[in-house]
């Protein structure tokens, strides 16, 4: 099910505009970005990338990922965020060194089709429905649990600063519900310039250039990069897209977005945008509360964040520096705070259904251990485990 989309997107939009969704989708490019960013440059280097490319590969994958935020969010009115492929990215650093660049490129591609026909096809999301919301809303809080610890654990090393910005969230919470997040964030950046733990010394204002690479085919590559990277994509990432997208209540089309992901990174790998997907744990940042109390509101606060990834693409250098100069406990508190809402509610339906119960509690506890087997994250194994649970408890009580 799909909603139909209106038939003037940018006066809606424009009334639909609020300062808590751009912050929240502020944030959630801060996350991001700071979380994993550097996973992407040891990437690129493991890969031979100059800095030149490494710089490409930044302005392709900060391009893709603004286009596939702001076009399907207008397009439907709902939240749609995507991301780089963390995992990947990973993978490439293990997996593909010695690999010449421009077989990596054309592993990519490769990839990057095999996401496509699995969208367009709509495999992956008839698959997808099967899952009980119990399960997905229980990998959804498993996914975002350590950002919310990491948020008060933070306080040993910056008590001041983390406190501070917890005493206004909760003083905001109570007075403006709305601005929370805002109040919180702005708490943050203003002790920190006071502190002078804001570094700002790496800023220059300078446009990313798009460098291409030729692609070229190797049995090697496609074996040892393009299979791997497109199984570790759509388990550890599109799939806990899906089911934060699911246990937000959003009828979003996974199909075409997950397709249209494909399509990007096929149009964007000769510029180093190795894999695009759907997001999981920023997504949720767009799609909770914080956002905006009006849930059909919240598209903004994705629209928003494509707009700040664009920026990423076209000043990554600078971009980057920004995001460095906040304090890492500065980070994790904002984050864990703008995802208190979205915890809640996914372990709130997690244990409603009394039959789904300890299931969606195996799936959460599993998801959030970190597990992860042959380059596949904990949310596909908690998802497993619940499923397994689900049918062998369900099965004793139907035999019974």
């Amino acid at each position: 099910m799909s909603a139909s989309p209106p038939a003037s997107p940018l006066p809606s939009f424009l009334r639909d505009l609020s300062v808590p969704a751009v912050v929240a989708g502020f944030v959630t490019v801060l996350v991001g970005f700071t979380s994993s960013a550097v996973i992407v440059f040891e990437a690129a280097r493991a890969l031979g990338a100059s800095d030149a490319q490494v710089a490409s590969w930044m302005w392709a994958l900060g391009i893709g990922m603004g286009l596939t935020c702001i076009v399907p969010s207008l397009r439907w009115r709902m939240p749609v965020v995507t991301a780089w492929s963390t995992p990947g990215a990973a993978m490439l650093i293990t997996g593909a060194a010695g690999v010449p660049l421009e077989q990596a490129i054309g592993a990519f591609i490769v990839s990057a089709l095999l996401i496509a026909a699995s969208g367009f096809s709509g495999w992956f999301e008839r698959a997808m429905s099967r899952i009980p919301i119990g399960i997905a809303s229980a990998m959804l809080a498993g996914v975002l649990l350590r950002f919310g610890i990491e948020a008060f654990a933070s306080m040993q090393t910056r008590f001041g600063l983390v406190f501070a910005m917890f005493a206004g969230w909760l003083l905001a919470r109570r007075l403006w519900p709305r601005y929370a997040v805002v109040v919180a964030l702005a708490v943050g950046v203003g002790l920190a310039a006071l502190g002078g733990d804001l570094r700002t010394e790496g800023l220059r204002l300078e446009l990313a250039t798009p460098v291409w690479t030729t692609p070229s085919l190797s049995l090697a590559a496609v074996v040892g990069i393009a299979l791997p990277l497109y199984v570790v994509t759509m388990a550890s990432q599109n799939m806990p897209g899906v089911a934060v997208i699911r246990a937000s209540g959003y009828p979003v089309p996974i199909s075409p977005v997950i397709g249209w992901t494909g399509i990007a990174t096929l149009l964007l790998a000769p510029f180093g945008a190795y894999a695009l997907n759907l997001a999981a744990i920023t997504a949720a940042i767009c799609m909770g509360p914080e956002a905006h109390e009006d849930r059909s509101r919240r598209y903004v606060a994705s629209v928003a964040a494509g707009c700040f990834y664009l920026l990423i693409g076209l000043f990554g250098a600078t971009v980057a520096a920004v995001f460095a100069a906040f304090p890492r406990e500065l980070i994790m508190a904002i984050a864990g705070l703008a995802l208190l809402g979205t915890i809640g509610n996914g372990l709130a339906a997690a244990v409603a259904d009394e039959r789904q119960r300890e299931p969606a509690l195996v799936t959460f506890l599993v998801t959030a251990s970190g597990l992860a087997l042959w380059g596949i994250g904990s949310a596909f194994w908690g998802l497993v485990a619940g499923l397994l649970a689900l049918l062998v408890l369900n099965f004793r009580r139907r035999a019974a």
